[in-house]
Formats: structure tokens, C-alpha cells, sequence
């Protein structure tokens, strides 16, 4: 698949701009943490994960909304367990996706990172389709950001080690770097 990148939007992908960013500090883009989510937990294909980082998720909708319907988050980049690429930030915008984090003895990374979800939970496995999607969106990154090198892509377990797990011990590390 042939990607295109034109004022912080890829195409083609599905863009549904979310309230949740803001303007990063300095343009310094040079770190790509990948994130898993299912909403609710372990449930994938609704529209739920839009409505969180969109801010509208309903908290009657499930009992475990209830708990986070308020949060005020997002992510560059969600991929569906079908492959399907949802943006919802502008990459030169600053996503609000890392929270409490550092990496390489810097914190905030949500001020010069890019954070891609993948739709999938900390114990399970990703698609073909989603590790061939995330591969392609990473190679024009690091061409557009040559700052992100494979050495500055990352996990959330890995900025927030002891808060966050994700993308968990289903995600292929070397097979994810095999396709870049």
C-alpha cells in the first residue's frame, strides 16, 4: 500500500480529528510508542474506541465506561484487527496517549512522540494485517521524521514501566522490525 502525508494527515485512512491535542512544545518528532486497546475489554469491531478519543463515549453504554468516559485521551493512530487505519491526530500535533512516562532520561514523551493503538489487548496476538499496516504508517514516519529510527520506536510498557503493559507480550517485536 502506497501511503501519503500532507499536513500531519496519512491517506489513506479514516480521519475523525479529535478535541484531545494540542500544540507540542518544539517540533522535535522522534519517538514512535506502539499501544494496544479493546473497548470494552477484550471486545473488538465497535465504535467505542472512536467515542473515547473522540470524547463522547457513553457511560451507560457499558458498566466499565463508567470508569473512564471522562478521560480526555488520544492517539495519533488506531489499526483495527482488520487492518483498517483511523486517525485522529495530526502527527505534528501532540496526542494525548503516553500520560506519566519517559524514555532515554526524557519525560512527557507525549511531547515528541507518535503513538499508534492497535486494536488488541495486552495478552492476545496481532493480525497480519495489522503488523503490515503499522510497518507501512512506520516507514513513512521515520521518512518524513528521520529523528525515529528503529531504536526510538518503542511500547508503552516501556515508557511507563509498572503503569502500562501494553502492547504486551502478544506483539512480535522481530517480526514487526522484519517488515520495516
Amino acid at each position: 500500500m502506497s501511503f501519503t502525508l500532507e499536513h500531519g494527515w496519512i491517506s489513506p485512512a479514516r480521519h475523525c480529528e479529535s478535541p484531545h491535542q494540542d500544540d507540542r512544545p518544539d517540533n522535535d518528532i522522534s519517538l514512535l510508542v506502539v499501544h494496544c486497546i479493546s473497548l470494552p475489554p477484550g471486545r473488538f469491531g465497535d465504535h467505542y474506541i472512536d467515542d473515547l478519543f473522540l470524547g463522547r463515549l457513553d457511560a451507560n453504554a457499558h458498566p466499565y465506561f463508567e470508569g473512564i468516559h471522562q478521560l480526555r485521551v488520544s492517539a495519533h493512530c488506531l489499526i483495527r484487527r482488520d487492518g483498517e487505519l483511523v486517525q485522529y491526530v495530526p502527527f505534528h500535533k501532540r496526542a494525548w496517549h503516553a500520560g506519566l512516562s519517559s524514555f532515554d532520561g526524557r519525560d512527557k514523551c507525549n511531547d515528541f512522540s507518535i503513538g499508534i493503538e492497535l486494536e488488541g489487548t495486552d495478552s492476545g496476538d496481532y493480525t497480519k494485517a495489522q503488523y503490515q499496516q503499522l510497518a507501512g504508517v512506520t516507514r513513512v514516519l521515520m521518512q518524513h521524521y528521520p529523528a525515529i529510527t528503529p531504536g526510538r520506536i518503542t511500547g508503552h510498557s516501556n515508557i511507563a514501566p509498572g503503569r502500562k503493559t501494553d502492547p504486551g507480550p502478544g506483539f512480535d517485536w522481530k517480526r514487526f522490525r522484519a517488515l520495516l
